[in-house]
């Protein structure tokens, strides 16, 4: 009876361990797939016959994107456009969530309700009066610009996940602090912060996230190299005629390793943060 019980459990261990190696698969094969075809040779990538491994590995495809083309400006783009929408969202999103959080008024409910319908609607609805609004201020086709563009749909969703974060502190850290003398932003950043660094960065993360690969916003409010980011300009390297797959799969996976490094140094940050927080509590 217990062997018998003891081989369920390995062959369920196992099945699980089949289920989750099958999604991870699926879930990579496509940036595998990118990362062989960028290191093809153009004559090698569409052919009569599919070919998984190339023949040949060169490194042309990320050479000519990287030297023939304004992509190095498109790539630094993407990166100012994201720090600025990052650091907008941590500093009014933590102030805002944590008054969400704490304090108690009308229309509280509503408004984190409100917060959660506006990611329901599609971008899409609100591309023109934020075109008119941009032309109007004078920040149509500027990074700030967009960045800010990036904040309409971004900052909700930081408020909403770091509420959460805040209301897991309890108020009694905060009283405790402030019966000795602390004020109640003084409270918030030297007790209730600290206990939320990790759900901060790992919140932050997302937004970053969000506004790196964004697509639909940066194509319409930017008009010049100046400002574009990366996946406008790789979309506006397809032409009527030409379709380029391996400059293409080259720099997608260019664009990949900025998240990659980042999701590195987050992750020891992230733990960085639950242990002095736990440290702290």
């Amino acid at each position: 009876m217990l062997r018998s019980r003891s081989a369920r459990r390995r062959l369920h261990v196992l099945l699980c361990y089949a289920a989750a190696l099958s999604i991870v698969a699926f879930a990579m094969f496509p940036v595998l797939w990118a990362l062989l075809t960028s290191l093809k040779p153009e004559a090698d990538i569409v052919t009569a016959t599919i070919q998984y491994i190339p023949d040949r590995v060169t490194f042309e495809n990320y050479v000519a994107i990287w030297t023939r083309s304004n992509f190095p400006t498109l790539i630094a783009n993407s990166a100012v456009v994201t720090l600025i929408t990052v650091v907008i969202c941590v500093v009014i999103g933590t102030l805002a969530s944590y008054a969400v959080a704490r304090y108690r008024f009308r229309g509280r409910r509503e408004l984190m309700l409100f917060y959660l319908v506006v990611r329901m609607f599609p971008a899409v609805m609100i591309i023109v009066p934020l075109f008119i609004l941009m032309r109007n201020v004078g920040l149509l086709d500027s990074r700030l610009g967009l960045a800010l563009a990036y904040t309409t749909f971004l900052l909700p969703v930081f408020i909403w996940m770091m509420k959460g974060f805040f209301d897991a502190v309890p108020s009694e850290l905060e009283e405790a602090a402030r019966i000795d003398g602390a004020s109640r932003i003084g409270a918030m950043l030297r007790i209730v912060l600290p206990l939320v660094l990790g759900g901060l960065v790992a919140t932050a993360v997302f937004v970053a996230i969000g506004a790196w690969n964004e697509f639909l916003f940066a194509l319409m409010l930017t008009t010049s190299t100046g400002s574009r980011t990366w996946p406008v300009g790789l979309q506006l390297m397809v032409g009527e005629f030409q379709l380029p797959w391996g400059a293409l799969s080259a720099g997608g996976i260019i664009s990949i390793v900025p998240v990659v490094v980042l999701f590195a140094i987050v992750q020891r940050a992230m733990v960085r943060g639950l242990t002095a927080g736990a440290v702290k509590g």
